[in-house]
């Protein structure tokens, strides 16, 4: 089987849609996914997911399915640097680094950093049983840190969604703890993340990573990747 997470396009947050740049950005990635033929296609109910995949449907004369759960990660942490709440993917590095549950892949959310207004842990159980019952729909039942592979199968499903929830699904499939994805990896807008099932064992399968954040379809043609999901740097700040 083979997952492809997309993150929307180059957003315009004030509208839940997506700036002009990243409507060019999801018509090229129609280019690439419009010659798939996916067996289910799933999409954030958020505004800029649908508008990301509002190119590819049309091309494939395909609807999707929206999950409410991959909408992006609800959740906002204190952060008292700032005297306002944050994502909890925008922590100082010096920060989080010194939190030692914040890599481990069965408590990071429960670390102290990310409580005191959204329950953190809640809200991942909510994603990650929500994505293990689809993913028993299509032959593959959750058994431990693996998969039992009820039904083996090649089909194709395609996810168009966000960052942080993205990071949080990544987690449960590979057993990183979501912090460590969420600070040190990015998905650029329009980017694509290939997953795959792997069955070296008769009853037991696990998912791999063959490619992260890809964005080969905007350098086809020419168009730059934006830069949106890296934060502004010291330097920069003080050039």
């Amino acid at each position: 089987m083979r997952l492809l997470f997309i993150r929307h396009a180059e957003p315009d947050y004030s509208i839940d849609s997506l700036t002009e740049k990243g409507w060019k950005e999801a018509e090229l990635l129609s280019r690439r996914l419009g010659r798939l033929n996916p067996a289910a296609i799933y999409c954030s109910p958020m505004g800029r997911a649908k508008d990301t995949a509002s190119f590819t449907l049309q091309k494939l004369g395909r609807s999707a399915e929206q999950l409410p759960w991959l909408e992006e990660f609800p959740c906002r942490i204190p952060r008292p640097d700032r005297g306002k709440p944050g994502i909890p993917w925008d922590l100082p590095d010096d920060v989080w680094t010194s939190h030692p549950q914040m890599y481990d892949k069965d408590a990071w959310a429960m670390d102290p950093l990310l409580q005191g207004l959204d329950d953190v842990a809640a809200a991942q159980r909510r994603v990650v049983e929500g994505f293990d019952a689809l993913l028993e729909r299509h032959g593959y039942l959750r058994s431990g840190p693996l998969y039992r592979p009820l039904r083996p199968n090649t089909d194709t499903l395609l996810f168009f969604c966000h960052l942080g929830v993205q990071f949080v699904l990544l987690s449960h499939l590979t057993g990183v703890a979501a912090p460590v994805l969420w600070q040190n990896f990015c998905v650029l807008p329009s980017s694509v993340t290939t997953v795959c099932s792997q069955q070296r064992q008769r009853d037991l399968c696990c998912f791999r990573v063959q490619s992260l954040g890809d964005t080969s379809h905007l350098y086809a043609f020419d168009e730059p990747p934006s830069s949106m999901g890296f934060f502004s740097e010291v330097f920069q700040e003080e050039s």
